[in-house]
């Protein structure tokens, strides 16, 4: 009967290897893929499997994934026009290597056209009732979702209260679980307390020094209260945000209450079609505040925005921040 020479069916013991490797290696994906770990979108336990086209809204959310080593699994990126440029990331180069989507805001058309099958965002600035995105909707599509600890302050359904470090370590730490990274993730963590540590350490004795944050607006300034990232960049830089008495995340106050509070140090959040530079000049030009003595000194410091919203570069501007205090010598 004709056939192969009995020789032609067997492999070689080497190329038998790579073939028995080769299907390790897919079964090991398949394994990834199918595995399921329950962890908490802000106060929910939800079921994850490990994405594989992961949507990724502003600096904060793609910083956390590729801080991770988690850039593989990431599909592609929207980045408002507020937003910095990509360049100027510690991880242009992992930008690089995924797409970008839109420089609009976050919706649920985008995210299915781009066949994600996980989004991270914040609520409000990505996920919205408004724009129909949310967390709820995705379930349906069976979209995976997270959302930045930080912003579930304000979550309707599952509201959680989480110091706005802390809730980047919580992140990060649960993006680990999701993701079956979890040693990686906690080296992260534990090198970005060292970080905060090492800064605490070198605050000098005294009052805490009054900073006030300014955003944005005439009429009526918008700030920092309690519950966003440079909160705690101030706090533990050994100064003190003058609005954190205000028990919200980003709050519309008045330019007496600024006077009022006498803030020695104005924060600048850097964003947009404004420049930092512009919103100094207002500032001082503004009679409101001639008797403030952060304007009387020119005391300006200027904050990335990606270092002021949740993601890892909130530590740079902590350290950034505290090295300039101390250089003031107040």
């Amino acid at each position: 009967m004709a056939g192969f020479p009995l020789e032609r069916l067997v492999l070689p013991t080497s190329m038998l290897s790579l073939v028995l490797a080769g299907c390790g290696a897919q079964i090991e994906a398949d394994d990834a893929e199918a595995r399921i770990a329950t962890v908490q979108r802000c106060a929910e336990d939800v079921e994850y499997t490990v994405p594989q086209r992961a949507v990724v809204y502003e600096g904060g959310s793609a910083d956390k994934l590729f801080v991770l080593g988690l850039t593989e699994h990431v599909h592609g990126y929207v980045m408002p026009p507020a937003n910095p440029p990509v360049s100027q990331s510690p991880w242009a180069s992992e930008y690089e290597k995924v797409e970008f989507l839109s420089d609009d805001l976050l919706n649920r058309e985008l995210v299915v056209d781009a066949n994600a099958d996980f989004v991270v965002a914040g609520w409000n600035s990505g996920f919205s009732d408004a724009r129909g995105i949310t967390p709820e909707i995705l379930d349906t599509l069976d979209i995976m979702s997270f959302m930045h600890t930080e912003s579930c302050f304000n979550y309707p359904d599952f509201p959680q209260r989480v110091t706005p470090f802390e809730a980047l370590f919580s992140d990060l730490e649960r993006l680990g679980q999701i993701f079956d990274v979890e040693e990686r993730a906690d080296e992260i963590v534990a090198s970005m307390r060292d970080r905060i540590e090492a800064v605490y350490a070198q605050v000098p004795d005294g009052e805490p020094v009054p900073v006030f944050l300014y955003d944005f607006g005439e009429d009526q300034p918008f700030t920092a209260a309690s519950q966003v990232p440079p909160n705690d960049i101030i706090r533990h830089a050994g100064a003190i945000n003058i609005f954190n008495n205000l028990d919200a995340r980003w709050a519309q106050v008045s330019w007496e209450a600024v006077v009022e509070a006498e803030p020695e140090v104005i924060m600048i959040l850097d964003y947009g079609d404004t420049p930092a530079e512009e919103k100094i000049a207002f500032l001082k030009a503004n009679p409101v505040m001639e008797t403030v003595p952060a304007v009387i000194n020119d005391r300006f410091f200027v904050l990335n925005y990606n270092e002021g919203i949740s993601g890892p570069r909130t530590i740079d501007g902590l350290e950034k921040f505290a090295a300039y205090l101390r250089e003031l010598d107040l």
